[in-house]
């Protein structure tokens, strides 16, 4: 499925009043003009293997490649240097406790663009819960496009309080931001059924791997293409315990190797090795965050398993198609759609045994399967198209388009939903 452009409606008289004197807003709608773009809310760069700080890499550095000024707010990197990739990266702190590190971050980072000499020209605001900073930016003049994510609310990681404020912050980010990001058709139609309001489809895009060295795997001491790969935190919504359950309970000859760790998991994570314990087909890796080694890891598996379950599009799952390796995927609307039903799909732990029972039996339909995948990553999920859909929505918002005059009465249509 192909990105949806909507063409938001002029913000009018009342949102221009909020313009600081001399805005660079009529400058901004020529194809070559040249914008000042923020992005904010994420962990920042260099990106390890999560979704946003994936996104905000491989666009970041294209539209700086572009000539446009972009600054990532940035936090707990090794490298301190100002620049990554031709962006201005701004490093500042987080408190590093679960329920305010995100928060903390965005707070600073939101004050930094506020204080700043020169207003943006527009602001990428990555995940729902950072919403309460938008009226903060809007005051400054600075148009924010906001990045709902998945369905966070639904995380087990999050108390009930957690997942009230989520829910809380998804409606406050509708009525206060110029527009709304979803990566994936069902985040779109989730807000469109929850609140009447459109959002920009704009998908994450896959690197196409054709060829890639084996040295990293062989030095692991695996196979290429005698292993089964597991990338993900060590959450619950991503079904590593049922994983690494299915797999064991399987004749499985292949080893399952796990890469990934949760800091805020520790029992989750401690019942995962507890299964994988005494098993020598299982390799716990922990988490990995060389990009050309996991790019390997990728490509030379035989096959990918995905336990993702609230998220949109995931981008460990593109990378693994774009890696043509087939996958086993949870049985969900969002994995179903990204892979175009090119795979086989799991709901519980004795579904992942039988899979991998079946699979030595199969050995051609894995290779059409991962063929197939990387066909489709290949036309559907390209970085240099979701560029130019962040590029043009910058240029939109900058110029003064905006759904904030129709959504910033909007509420949740179901309350208990």
């Amino acid at each position: 499925m192909t990105s949806q452009r909507h063409d938001l409606p002029r913000s009018g008289e009342a949102d221009d009043a909020r313009l600081p004197a001399g805005s660079r807003r009529k400058d901004t709608t020529s194809p070559t003009a040249k914008l000042s773009i923020a992005m904010i809310g994420t962990r920042g760069v260099p990106a390890a293997y999560g979704g946003f700080e994936t996104a905000v890499e491989e666009v970041g550095w294209r539209l700086a490649e572009r000539g446009h000024d972009v600054t990532v707010y940035t936090r707990g990197s090794a490298r301190r240097e100002p620049e990554y990739r031709g962006m201005k990266v701004v490093h500042l702190p987080a408190l590093p406790m679960k329920q305010l590190e995100t928060l903390s971050h965005t707070g600073l980072s939101t004050t930094h663009a506020v204080l700043g000499l020169d207003a943006a020209h527009a602001a990428f605001v990555f995940n729902a819960a950072n919403s309460p900073f938008l009226p903060l930016l809007r005051s400054r003049g600075i148009p924010v496009a906001l990045h709902m994510d998945g369905l966070e609310w639904k995380r087990s990681k999050w108390g009930k309080r957690g997942k009230a404020y989520y829910r809380w912050a998804e409606e406050f980010g509708v009525r206060w931001a110029d527009a709304l990001i979803a990566d994936a058709p069902g985040i779109a139609d989730y807000y469109r059924d929850e609140f009447d309001v459109d959002t920009e489809l704009i998908r994450y895009g896959a690197p196409i791997l054709e060829t890639a060295p084996e040295d990293g795997v062989r030095e692991l001491g695996l196979e290429p293409g005698g292993y089964h790969l597991v990338v993900a935190r060590f959450e619950p919504e991503n079904h590593v315990l049922e994983i690494v359950e299915g797999y064991r309970a399987s004749s499985a000859r292949m080893p399952l190797v796990v890469v990934g760790s949760a800091p805020y998991s520790a029992d989750y994570t401690q019942r995962i090795h507890a299964v994988a314990d005494g098993d020598d087909r299982i390799r716990l890796l922990g988490g990995v965050y060389d990009q050309d080694l996991l790019d390997t890891l990728y490509f030379h598996a035989h096959t990918y398993i995905h336990g993702h379950s609230v998220g949109g599009t995931n981008p460990s799952l593109l990378r693994a198609m774009g890696a043509g390796t087939a996958t086993i995927a949870y049985d969900v609307g969002f994995n179903r759609e990204t892979l175009d039903e090119q795979g086989w799909f799991f709901a519980d732990a004795a579904q992942v045994q039988a899979h991998f029972d079946a699979l030595a039996a199969d050995p051609a339909q894995t290779d059409a399967f991962g063929a197939r995948s990387r066909e489709r990553a290949a036309s559907e999920f390209r970085w240099d198209k979701v560029a130019d859909e962040y590029e043009d929505l910058a240029r939109r918002i900058a110029g003064g388009q905006s759904v904030h005059p129709t959504a910033k009465r909007k509420k949740r249509r179901r309350a208990g939903a």
